[in-house]
């Protein structure tokens, strides 16, 4: 199977499952090991999910400065950091808790109302040093982070000029029962130099081929990090 002909992306196959999961982790340990070097400390957004827990608990092996790396999410669903079902509770249990050291900034605030969380996001994010790698999954649907397609926010998100932006995915049969999220947005993907895509299986190469054939971000959301400005967006994919 052929890639679409793209100039924003850079597609790395791998052969099994086994060398996707350590060159991937070795990729964001270089990374964020020359962040350290250049800046003194590095920061970078994970996103949850099954897919890329393997690769996170490869990582939290190597010998780095964990006290130096802050982590934050790509995405949220409306629920307690302590909830299994939320992004941070993965991030957690495959990641920090092996990493030692590392600071983690769960998007979901307990007690604060959606508003206040994406509020309290962005002036993190406006404050903190910049990210200097995403790591991104993407649906079936072309979503990725919590940008899902016809869901009603979709547009607002796409335009906002905030790093994090709510969006209710009401409607989006992907997005199951956790319809309101935090979500990063076109704006938050710009700035980051070291954007990663993590995908597995055949149907997923054929949707990002769909997506790049067709260019329209509104029908694939994965556009928006396809699009980004600055580095190429790096495609891991395995089958």
């Amino acid at each position: 199977m052929t890639a679409a002909v793209s100039d924003r992306i850079t597609l790395i196959r791998h052969a099994n499952e086994a060398e996707w999961i350590e060159d991937v982790a070795k990729e964001m340990e270089t990374i964020l090991t020359q962040e350290i070097q250049q800046r003194g400390r590095a920061r970078m957004l994970l996103s949850g999910g099954t897919t890329p827990a393997p690769i996170y608990e490869l990582l939290a092996e190597q010998p780095l400065e964990w006290a130096r790396i802050e982590v934050g999410l790509a995405d949220e669903r409306w629920l307690s950091p302590q909830d299994r079902d939320s992004n941070a509770w993965l991030v957690r249990n495959s990641f920090m808790n092996l990493a030692e050291g590392a600071h983690f900034d769960p998007l979901v605030r307990v007690g604060l109302p959606i508003a206040e969380c994406v509020h309290s996001a962005n002036l993190l994010a406006a404050h903190s040093q910049p990210a200097c790698l995403v790591v991104l999954g993407m649906g079936n649907d072309g979503h990725t982070a919590s940008l899902f397609p016809g869901s009603r926010d979709l547009g607002r998100a796409l335009q906002s000029n905030q790093t994090y932006a709510s969006l209710d995915a009401s409607g989006c049969p992907v997005a199951k029962d956790w319809h309101l999220r935090i979500t990063l947005t076109p704006h938050g993907l710009a700035p980051i130099n070291n954007r990663l895509l993590l995908l597995r299986g055949k149907q997923k190469l054929e949707v990002l081929n769909a997506a790049i054939e067709s260019g329209d971000v509104h029908t694939y959301p994965v556009l928006a990090a396809v699009n980004a400005p600055g580095s190429k967006l790096r495609v891991h994919w395995c089958a």
